[in-house]
């Protein structure tokens, strides 16, 4: 434990140049944090309420998924009017008001901004529909005649990330089968064009009417994606295409275009920036095969930052993490930019199941896992990002009837395999029985995805009274990083351990050690640890599956 005093970051963090170099931000999944209706879909007013919790917890900034008018059939990432809030979740001036609230606490707003596609009722692919083939309006997605007899078939191979074909095709205005649209996710998500300028020009606006509301910045849905092979040829392995969720297929995503748009982002941004001195962030979701491949995305006139989804995808392996985080330093922050680290997010098992894995080496043991690579994390060098309810050691429900789920790659396949609803239950605050404190205000509220049981052992209120529960790690791992100046931005230098365990140097005396092993090493330094993510009963040893800071002249 320690006692320390706040950060300038922590008391001042809003005027902090640079902020968002070291920043820790929360995602906010806004349909399953807090319902302030009782309609059993969490809103806007319901994170409002809740920033004191994220205040308290010692948070930057938070990330709000998509709020916008939809017909929610991806949750949100599909988009009928990107300047106006769903009124599943409030409206423009529940918007403003969300925003005073957090300009008063000193967090930070980011709102998900999906430029790849929109939904199948934006007012545009509507407008496309009906004016048919060759139109101006057809030219802002990605339209084409089919192959075969009648053209009956797709225009190329290429996979939907979701399932299926990545073309869908439509009925003319005059009844016959006509051309068919590209949609690299569901039917009801059409890709745009990037190639037709009017794409550009209309999410400068977009952009602009929010940040005209005081945003801070935005995080990218599909960074990688947005242009595509201007012949929309076929796939070399179309195969591959359809078995991973994953941006393999090279002819739709990370085409060289996508830069030009970065740039002219930020430029956007730094217009702001230039008013105010108040710098708004750009964090893309880039998917690329290698860390060389994702620092191009992060250069000094890009974005701010992309995720690394390395280190979430890296098995629990000392040898792993190793080379994942050391390709990080050496490739993306030598752009000048910090690695953006990321654990988890609503498009994945939670890490306390994902680390869990096999079932057969006991429930405790991802629990532990869990515990250990948040607290490495937050010891790494640059920004990091945390997944609501991973700061309460929510595992993933495994269990959910079919007759809920909601997620289109269900509904898609069939398969259970890859679904994402499992991460996406609401959030238990309170109590012993569903809601759990989630809803208010109407009796026998029902949340959109049902609660086990099991969830009371990790409720909010139970977290908070419980100094040794994963929110406490998480709150005193986010004291000591806004308050030590050797954590957030900067280097690392790693020492000699024994196998199966990292441990590295944060400036001149912050060791952080880690052991992937189930067994008790000794620790590279003596003492007691400063902040360990388990018990480390004897001084000089550290646990198995633990991560352990200490303060240290070597």
């Amino acid at each position: 434990m320690h006692n320390r005093q706040p950060s300038q970051r922590q008391v001042n963090g809003l005027n902090k140049q640079h902020w968002w170099r070291d920043a820790v931000i929360y995602q906010v999944y806004v349909r399953s944090f807090l319902d302030s209706t009782g309609d059993g879909i969490g809103d806007l007013a319901g994170v409002r309420a809740g920033l004191p919790y994220l205040k308290k917890l010692g948070v930057d900034g938070i990330w709000l998924s998509p709020f916008y008018p939809s017909p929610q059939h991806d949750h949100g990432y599909d988009v009928a009017d990107y300047c106006d809030v769903d009124p599943l979740f409030g409206d423009l001036a529940e918007f403003d008001l969300l925003m005073a609230a957090a300009r008063r606490l000193g967090i930070r707003v980011l709102l998900d901004i999906v430029p790849n596609h929109c939904s199948s009722e934006h007012p545009w692919f509507r407008e496309a529909l009906a004016a048919g083939p060759g139109s101006a309006a057809r030219a802002r997605f990605h339209f084409a005649d089919g192959r075969g007899p009648d053209g009956a078939e797709p225009p190329n191979n290429w996979h939907s990330m979701f399932g299926g074909p990545a073309w869908s095709r439509v009925t003319e205005a005059d009844g016959r089968p006509g051309q068919w649209y590209l949609h690299m996710f569901a039917p009801e998500q059409p890709d745009w064009n990037w190639r037709d300028p009017g794409t550009g020009a209309e999410f400068d606006r977009i952009l602009r009417f929010w940040l005209d509301r005081g945003i801070d910045g935005f995080r990218i849905d599909v960074a990688a994606g947005l242009f595509k092979h201007p012949e929309l040829p076929d796939s070399d392995d179309p195969e591959a295409d359809a078995r991973t969720r994953d941006s393999v297929n090279p002819l739709a995503w990370n085409q060289p275009e996508v830069h030009a748009v970065w740039r002219d982002w930020r430029s956007l941004c730094e217009e702001y920036t230039a008013r105010d001195g108040r710098e708004r962030l750009l964090v893309g979701e880039v998917s690329v095969p290698t860390a060389r491949e994702h620092a191009r995305y992060v250069r000094s006139d890009e974005l701010h930052q992309a995720f690394f989804f390395d280190l979430l995808s890296a098995p629990w392996d000392a040898d792993a993490f190793r080379k994942v985080v050391s390709e990080a330093m050496q490739d993306i922050a030598g752009t000048g930019s910090t690695v953006t680290w990321v654990l988890n997010n609503h498009d994945q098992v939670r890490t306390v199941t994902r680390y869990g894995e096999p079932a057969t080496e006991g429930s405790g043991l991802g629990a532990a896992r869990a515990r250990a690579a948040a607290l490495l994390m937050l010891a790494l060098p640059g920004a990091a990002y945390v997944y609501q309810g991973e700061e309460l050691g929510l595992p993933e429900v495994v269990d959910l009837p079919d007759d809920v789920l909601t997620d289109p790659i269900f509904r898609r396949t069939g398969s259970r395999a890859r679904i994402r609803d499992g991460c996406r239950v609401p959030l238990p605050w309170s109590g012993q029985a569903s809601p759990f404190g989630f809803t208010s205000g109407v009796e026998g509220a029902k949340p959109w995805l049902p609660q086990p049981e099991w969830f009371a052992q990790h409720a909010t209120d139970r977290a908070l009274a419980d100094t040794r529960s994963f929110w406490h790690l998480y709150r005193e791992g986010l004291q000591l990083r806004s308050s030590l100046p050797q954590l957030g931005e900067g280097t690392l230098r790693w020492l000699d351990t024994p196998p199966g365990v990292l441990a590295f140097v944060r400036g001149d005396d912050l060791v952080c050690a880690v052991n992937f092993t189930t067994a008790p090493v000794p620790a590279p330094v003596p003492g007691t640890p400063l902040l360990a993510s388990g018990d480390c009963p004897a001084a000089g040893v550290l646990p198995g599956s633990t991560t352990a800071w200490w303060i240290n002249d070597l």
